[in-house]
């Protein structure tokens, strides 16, 4: 069995995690890293590849290609700006016999979208930040006493900790909204936000406490398994950098749910918000997060679930079962390049 990570970037750990998988699977294979420039995963991976731009027009008939001279069985996006672009081409693929591993396009519309994400939850009942896409209506709010200051500002489609600011109050609200349209114009978001310029930046209100992650996982065919939840103690750039797994049925439930909505594939990457004793969901990724290593570390095996799913087989249960208790926190390595162990392909 072949795999292949797109947008592999620093996950050099998945890459590990996947060889372990075919090994543990008892499968000869491969675990193939991609990447449009040098990245770390590539050291990690068995073969890597430069691949064009994410945008490109050459992207998806590059690796359908590549997936094809290589036996590619399953393709997994690790990148939210990869996720439409292959979810887009998934049935492609799957003629091709290479299984895209994120959810349906109309799912990923609702992940990547915080204003779609918005709207999906409380039209299910679900608590989120109440949200706006223009400064006059949270201003309403302010006015007429329903709502205060601080408020968050962050792009509509955006990811990590890129452009997100915090107004405190009617002067900051309205500099800073303008910021955030500048630099969605200066960087990769512009691709998404180009779908409604005038409405590209989301103002929600601001919920304090504790954070709170889950990782829900769905089989090949979008059924749930299984979620593990976390508490973050420790965030760099955005992403989880600490974290120890809890037992909350509460939101092993919300989980549940959140599959049933979404119908994803693999994994779907949850950021949640306790306060004052009820959760709040503040963005979901249909792709392997940067908390998911919190997960692994406790027990869940989601590269070998995936590899045994795509095989016709069932996992064993203990690799979809997290331990409670256990605390991790991620390192930094040094990889040198003269040590480089994956073949390259050129392109």
């Amino acid at each position: 069995m072949n795999i292949l990570l797109t947008s592999a970037g620093r996950r050099t750990y998945l890459v590990d995690y996947f060889k372990e998988a075919l090994e543990m699977a008892g499968l000869t294979g491969a675990v193939h890293a991609a990447n449009s420039q040098v990245s770390p995963a590539f050291f990690a991976a068995d073969r890597h590849i430069i691949t064009p731009l994410i945008y490109d027009q050459a992207y998806i008939p590059f690796l359908l290609d590549y997936c094809g001279r290589w036996n590619i069985d399953l393709l997994i996006p690790l990148f939210d700006i990869d996720l439409p672009v292959l979810a887009g081409s998934r049935d492609l693929f799957a003629s091709a016999g290479t299984t895209v591993v994120t959810a349906d396009s109309p799912s990923v519309g609702i992940c990547n979208d915080k204003w779609k994400t918005f709207q999906a939850l409380t039209g299910r009942g679900i608590l989120t930040p109440r949200s706006w896409l223009e400064p006059e209506a949270p201003l309403r709010e302010i006015r007429g006493g329903n709502l205060f200051y601080p408020l968050i500002l962050k792009p509509r489609w955006g990811m990590g900790s890129l452009s997100v600011y915090q107004a405190d109050d009617e002067e900051e609200l309205r500099v800073l909204d303008r910021k955030i349209r500048r630099e969605i114009g200066q960087s990769y978001l512009k691709y998404e936000a180009a779908k409604d310029l005038d409405a590209c930046v989301l103002i929600q209100e601001k919920i304090s406490g504790r954070e709170l992650g889950l990782d829900v996982i769905n089989d090949l065919a979008g059924v749930y398994r299984t979620t593990s939840v976390k508490e973050k103690n420790g965030m760099r750039a955005g992403e989880t950098d600490g974290a120890v797994t809890l037992s909350l049925p509460e939101l092993s439930a919300l989980g549940a749910r959140l599959s049933g909505l979404l119908g994803h594939r693999g994994n779907l990457d949850v950021d949640i918000l306790e306060q004052d004793g009820q959760y709040y969901v503040l963005e979901m990724n249909a792709r392997f997060g940067g908390g998911y290593p919190f997960s692994h570390a406790a027990g869940i095996h989601l590269p070998y679930a995936l590899v045994m799913w795509a095989s016709g087989k069932e996992p064993e249960e203990i690799y979809l079962k997290a331990r409670t208790g256990v605390q991790a926190r991620k390192d930094i390595r040094i990889l040198v390049q003269d040590e480089m162990s994956g073949k390259e392909e050129k392109p």
